[in-house]
Protein backbone atom coordinates (compact mmCIF):
# COMPACT_ATOMS: atom_id res chain seq x y z
CA UNK A 1 0.00 0.00 0.00
CA UNK A 2 1.46 3.65 -1.18
CA UNK A 3 1.78 6.15 1.92
CA UNK A 4 -0.89 9.21 1.04
CA UNK A 5 1.96 11.30 0.09
CA UNK A 6 3.11 8.69 -2.37
CA UNK A 7 -0.43 8.60 -3.75
CA UNK A 8 -0.79 12.35 -4.00
CA UNK A 9 2.71 11.97 -6.04
CA UNK A 10 1.12 9.41 -8.74
CA UNK A 11 -2.35 11.50 -8.80
CA UNK A 12 -0.51 15.00 -9.79
CA UNK A 13 1.65 13.04 -12.26
CA UNK A 14 -1.22 11.66 -13.89
CA UNK A 15 -2.89 14.87 -14.05
CA UNK A 16 0.35 16.94 -15.14
CA UNK A 17 -0.07 15.23 -19.29
CA UNK A 18 -2.90 17.25 -21.13
CA UNK A 19 -3.52 14.05 -22.93
CA UNK A 20 -3.89 12.56 -19.60
CA UNK A 21 -6.51 15.15 -18.49
CA UNK A 22 -8.10 15.15 -22.00
CA UNK A 23 -8.67 11.09 -21.63
CA UNK A 24 -10.23 11.43 -17.69
CA UNK A 25 -12.82 14.40 -19.34
CA UNK A 26 -13.84 12.09 -22.14
CA UNK A 27 -14.62 9.45 -19.31
CA UNK A 28 -16.74 11.72 -17.13
CA UNK A 29 -19.40 10.16 -19.72
CA UNK A 30 -19.41 6.73 -19.68
CA UNK A 31 -17.46 3.83 -19.84
CA UNK A 32 -15.42 3.39 -22.73
CA UNK A 33 -13.54 0.52 -24.48
CA UNK A 34 -9.65 1.51 -24.99
CA UNK A 35 -10.51 2.11 -28.45
CA UNK A 36 -12.84 5.07 -28.58
CA UNK A 37 -10.51 6.35 -25.79
CA UNK A 38 -7.84 6.28 -28.64
CA UNK A 39 -10.20 7.46 -31.55
CA UNK A 40 -9.81 11.41 -31.53
CA UNK A 41 -6.02 11.12 -30.49
CA UNK A 42 -3.64 11.24 -33.09
CA UNK A 43 -1.06 8.71 -31.27
CA UNK A 44 -1.07 5.11 -31.56
CA UNK A 45 -3.05 2.64 -29.74
CA UNK A 46 0.07 1.73 -27.81
CA UNK A 47 0.68 5.70 -26.39
CA UNK A 48 -2.77 5.45 -25.62
CA UNK A 49 -2.51 2.72 -23.28
CA UNK A 50 0.39 3.62 -21.80
CA UNK A 51 -1.23 7.47 -21.10
CA UNK A 52 -4.39 4.75 -19.15
CA UNK A 53 -1.62 2.53 -17.45
CA UNK A 54 -0.44 6.04 -15.89
CA UNK A 55 -4.20 6.49 -15.03
CA UNK A 56 -4.69 3.34 -13.81
CA UNK A 57 -1.41 2.98 -11.56
CA UNK A 58 -2.81 7.02 -10.31
CA UNK A 59 -5.90 5.12 -9.20
CA UNK A 60 -7.97 7.52 -11.69
CA UNK A 61 -9.35 4.73 -13.77
CA UNK A 62 -10.06 1.23 -13.22
CA UNK A 63 -9.44 -1.02 -16.89
CA UNK A 64 -12.04 -4.24 -16.71
CA UNK A 65 -11.71 -7.00 -19.81
CA UNK A 66 -15.53 -7.65 -21.39
CA UNK A 67 -14.82 -10.08 -23.71
CA UNK A 68 -12.19 -9.17 -26.29
CA UNK A 69 -12.30 -5.53 -25.25
CA UNK A 70 -10.65 -3.75 -22.46
CA UNK A 71 -13.12 -0.86 -21.20
CA UNK A 72 -12.27 2.19 -18.63
CA UNK A 73 -14.16 3.55 -16.17
CA UNK A 74 -13.37 6.84 -14.37
CA UNK A 75 -12.86 6.59 -10.36
CA UNK A 76 -13.87 10.32 -9.28
CA UNK A 77 -13.05 8.96 -5.93
CA UNK A 78 -8.93 8.72 -6.42
CA UNK A 79 -9.04 12.85 -7.08
CA UNK A 80 -10.34 12.94 -3.30
CA UNK A 81 -7.14 13.32 -1.71
CA UNK A 82 -5.66 15.24 -4.62
CA UNK A 83 -9.12 17.65 -3.44
CA UNK A 84 -8.65 18.00 0.09
CA UNK A 85 -4.96 18.95 -0.19
CA UNK A 86 -5.48 21.71 -2.91
CA UNK A 87 -8.18 22.67 -0.51
CA UNK A 88 -5.52 23.50 1.99
CA UNK A 89 -4.14 26.22 0.61
CA UNK A 90 -7.75 27.71 0.06
CA UNK A 91 -7.93 28.73 3.48
CA UNK A 92 -6.43 31.94 3.02
CA UNK A 93 -8.33 35.14 1.53
CA UNK A 94 -5.51 35.76 -1.46
CA UNK A 95 -3.78 39.41 -1.09
CA UNK A 96 -5.67 42.32 -2.90
CA UNK A 97 -2.08 43.75 -4.01
CA UNK A 98 -4.03 47.18 -5.02
CA UNK A 99 -5.04 47.63 -1.81
CA UNK A 100 -1.88 46.68 -0.15
CA UNK A 101 -0.27 49.77 -1.85
CA UNK A 102 -2.39 52.00 -0.96
CA UNK A 103 -2.05 50.95 2.86
CA UNK A 104 1.65 50.90 2.02
CA UNK A 105 1.46 54.79 0.38
CA UNK A 106 -0.55 56.09 3.23
CA UNK A 107 2.04 54.75 5.89
CA UNK A 108 4.69 56.15 3.94
CA UNK A 109 3.08 59.74 3.21
CA UNK A 110 2.86 59.81 7.11
CA UNK A 111 6.62 59.10 7.52
CA UNK A 112 9.36 61.94 6.68
CA UNK A 113 11.06 60.99 3.06
CA UNK A 114 14.46 61.64 4.14
CA UNK A 115 15.82 59.31 7.81
CA UNK A 116 17.62 61.29 10.50
CA UNK A 117 21.29 61.32 10.56
CA UNK A 118 22.29 59.61 13.79
CA UNK A 119 23.62 63.22 14.95
CA UNK A 120 20.20 64.87 14.27
CA UNK A 121 18.33 62.30 16.35
CA UNK A 122 20.49 62.40 19.41
CA UNK A 123 20.15 66.66 19.07
CA UNK A 124 23.69 67.48 19.00
CA UNK A 125 26.98 65.89 18.28
CA UNK A 126 28.58 62.69 18.12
Amino acid sequence: MLSASAQLDLVFAALADPTRRAILAMLLEDDMAVTDVAHPFEISLAAVSKHLGVLADAGLITRERRGRVIWCKLEPDALRGASVWMQAFGQFEPLDLDQFERFLESELAGTETAPLMPEEASGGDI
